[in-house]
């Protein structure tokens, strides 16, 4: 599972490209985690990981987030409070429908009770229990617990 691809533009010039930014996001908050940091910089910045960030900060997993715009790509600065155990994305991004929801819980999370799964539906990026208020199902962006 690859994160980086080399481009080749030139004989000479090899470019990285990234591939998953929504992975290396959630990839270095849970290195950031473990080695007990208290903010972590992500870029580049994109809205699906602000609306994740979004997802995650509202359920008290990360504290407040700043979006800094460096007329590149951008950066977005996470305060973190130390409780995500661990977060992922899951790659291709399978269709849910609303029947299935508790399947994919008991198969990603390691509690019913304990930690979300984050949807992209066609009312927005929310989390499972929101999918299941608002009686829509979706594409499965990734956890956290």
């Amino acid at each position: 599972m690859g994160l980086f691809c080399l481009s080749k533009k030139n004989n000479s010039d090899v470019k990285m490209v990234l591939m998953n930014v929504l992975a290396n996001a959630l990839r270095n908050i849970v290195n950031a985690e473990k080695r007990g940091k208290r903010q972590v910089i992500i870029r580049p910045a994109s809205k699906v990981i602000v609306k994740f960030l979004e997802t995650m900060m509202k359920h008290g997993y990360i504290g407040e987030f700043e979006i800094i715009d460096d007329r590149r790509a951008g950066k977005i600065v996470v305060e973190l409070t130390g409780r995500v155990n661990k977060c992922g994305v899951i790659s291709p991004r399978f269709d849910i429908a609303l029947n299935e929801i508790e399947k994919w819980v008991g198969t990603l999370l390691p509690s019913r009770l304990f930690g979300y799964i984050v949807l992209t539906t066609s009312l927005g990026i929310m989390d499972h229990e929101e999918a299941r208020k608002r009686k829509t199902g979706g594409k499965v962006l990734g956890y956290f617990y």
